[in-house]
């Protein structure tokens, strides 16, 4: 097993540089027919987003196409990733929320999973998230 970097999955989802974009796919082709596995982290999937989505950044997406170009290769089989589902409840949530960047979907998709309710913060945008309370310390 070996460990997926930000770079590797932001050039097959880009494409800026084919040669290196072919090299990825064929790397996700692999992992894809059970010839490989990755393993990943939060803070790479969390960097991607943030790539992607950023102003600042050329590609500049909109949470529903980050979610969509991101999900093939989160749900890989072969992609090894701690709480695989609550970054699939997250991406969900981002898509979904175009008012909550993506670090704030991840926390409300682990929130669920444990059953809470209530967040303690100052971000008025948890505010408009069903279901969930926020307080203020």
């Amino acid at each position: 097993m070996k460990f997926l970097d930000t770079n590797v999955i932001l050039r097959y989802l880009t494409k800026d540089d084919e040669a290196k974009a072919e090299a990825c796919y064929q790397l996700f082709q692999r992992v894809k027919q059970g010839g490989e596995e990755l393993f990943t982290c939060e803070a790479i999937v969390t960097e991607v987003v943030y790539v992607l989505s950023s102003p600042r950044a050329p590609y500049r997406l909109s949470h529903e196409e980050v979610s969509a170009r991101l999900l093939p290769i989160l749900t890989l089989r072969g992609l090894k990733l701690p709480q695989k589902r609550v970054y699939l409840r997250a991406l969900d949530l981002y898509a979904s929320s175009p008012f909550l960047d993506f670090e704030d979907a991840l926390a409300v998709a682990h929130m669920e999973q444990r059953g809470m309710a209530e967040i303690i913060s100052y971000d008025s945008d948890f505010d408009r998230v069903t279901g969930l309370q926020r307080v203020e310390p």
